[in-house]
């Protein structure tokens, strides 16, 4: 395949062409489509009721209806009034809604979605009489900035995230002191398969950050990171790596429980909304300067530039951005999943659809954009190996047309590494971001 400025993403989800990802337009001199291998698809098949797997040992609810509605119980008699609070399938994910249950005369509360639920991981949690609680049937996550329950949904044939038989590499939980806070922080660090069997053997690191309202727990436990790359190692499909995700909050505003992070400067990129300043704000500070010296101090690491990246969803991906792009010489591939991809919304503005007649947006200075980390784009193309961008298809979260318009803006600018990836019938969710990293992780360190 010849060299060329911009990539295209097709990733087919089965063998029989269903398309994972969609082809982004681009200048026919420029294009080149990479395909990548099926998602370690199986024959699609319909799957029958079952509880969800997050649900203690023994408890049938929530279930998992044949047709993807799930069914919730409560118990609850001498309550008033019950409600589920989700995001059922085309709402918007930031605003969960109430729904109603209904009460039978054993005191237990059911509802049955009306619509199915699009596959991948879902939050959850109950209203009685007002009060928010837990389904103390069923494990608990945190999301939208308190502890939620959640259920899966299959997606018929796809297994790139099941648990298989396969090496499996550990995920650890390890403690460390950061000086520039004088804070301890917790972070969850992934090791591949044959970590601790080559003791010589040295590994490239992505930096993993989650979105707005989580912490470091959920790339693991909602995004199945581990066994996303158990199995695409299992299948020769990326190189092994060390995974580090840790929390994008710092003591003080913005933090869970405290004043929210105060608003950018006059004329600062929106992307970069609480994260930016010199070297990528108090975040990038504190990775720079304390959590990478800490992991290549405990951990057998490739310490250069070539063998680091980071990547992040949602507000995850807005703190990539502003960290790598303030410390290139530190990052060389970088990943922007529903997130930081300074492009703007479309006419109505965030969380509103952009449709795909949306005007184009002003052209951007390459001098300013990212804070000026283009200005030289050849420089930028020595030292950027990946800069890879995704969003789901689907508003009112994500913009998929300004994606690609953004795109041919850097291709204009002489941008020549960069990516983007399409994620078809899914929205602001944890299967796009899956799928982002599944299709992400091949192109690092290569």
């Amino acid at each position: 395949m010849t060299k060329s400025s911009v990539f295209v993403l097709l990733a087919a989800l089965s063998a029989g062409g269903t398309c994972f990802s969609q082809a982004v337009k681009a200048p026919a001199d420029s294009r080149q489509e990479m395909a990548l291998a099926p998602l370690g698809a199986d024959s699609a098949s319909a799957v029958a009721a079952h509880p969800s797997p997050y649900n203690l040992p023994g408890v049938q609810y929530p279930r998992i209806e044949a047709d993807a509605r799930v069914t919730f119980q409560f118990k609850a008699p001498t309550a008033q009034k019950v409600q589920v609070a989700l995001v059922t399938s085309g709402s918007n994910s930031l605003n969960p809604l109430p729904y109603d249950m209904v009460k039978g005369d054993d005191g237990v509360w059911t509802y049955t979605t009306r619509e199915p639920q699009g596959p991948g991981y879902h939050n959850y949690w109950m209203i009685v009489d007002g009060a928010v609680v837990l389904d103390p049937g069923t494990n608990a996550f945190i999301g939208y900035s308190h502890m939620c329950n959640g259920f899966e949904i299959p997606e018929p044939g796809v297994t790139y995230y099941d648990l298989k038989d396969v090496p499996h590499g550990n995920v650890l939980i390890k403690n460390y002191f950061a000086k520039s806070i004088n804070s301890w922080r917790r972070i969850f660090v992934y090791t591949p398969p044959d970590y601790g069997k080559n003791a010589n053997s040295r590994y490239p690191v992505l930096y993993l950050q989650h979105g707005g309202g989580e912490d470091e727990r959920v790339w693991i436990e909602m995004g199945r990171t581990n066994l996303i790359l158990d199995n695409l190692l299992a299948e020769g499909k990326v190189k092994p790596m060390i995974v580090v995700m840790e929390t994008s909050y710092l003591p003080g505003a913005g933090a869970p429980g405290r004043a929210p992070a105060p608003a950018p400067a006059p004329g600062a990129p929106a992307a970069f909304r609480g994260f930016g300043g010199p070297g990528g704000g108090p975040y990038g500070r504190l990775m720079v300067n304390d959590l990478i010296p800490w992991v290549d101090g405990n951990f057998r690491t490739l310490t250069d530039r070539n063998n680091r990246a980071m990547a992040g969803l949602s507000m995850g991906g807005m703190q990539t951005a502003a960290v790598t792009m303030a410390n290139l010489d530190k990052f060389s591939h970088i990943g922007l999943f529903s997130g930081g991809a300074s492009m703007g919304f479309g006419p109505g503005g965030p969380g509103k659809p952009v449709p795909g007649a949306a005007p184009t947006p002003a052209p951007f200075d390459v001098k300013t954009v990212y804070n000026g980390a283009m200005a030289d784009p050849a420089e930028f193309n020595r030292k950027v190996k990946v800069l890879f961008m995704s969003f789901g298809s689907e508003p009112p979260l994500e913009n998929p047309e300004g994606l690609k318009r953004h795109q041919e803006q850097l291709i204009a600018a002489g941008i020549k590494n960069s990516y983007v990836y399409i994620s078809p019938g899914t929205s602001h969710e944890w299967q796009t971001w899956r799928r982002s990293l599944y299709v992400f992780a091949p192109l690092l360190f290569r």
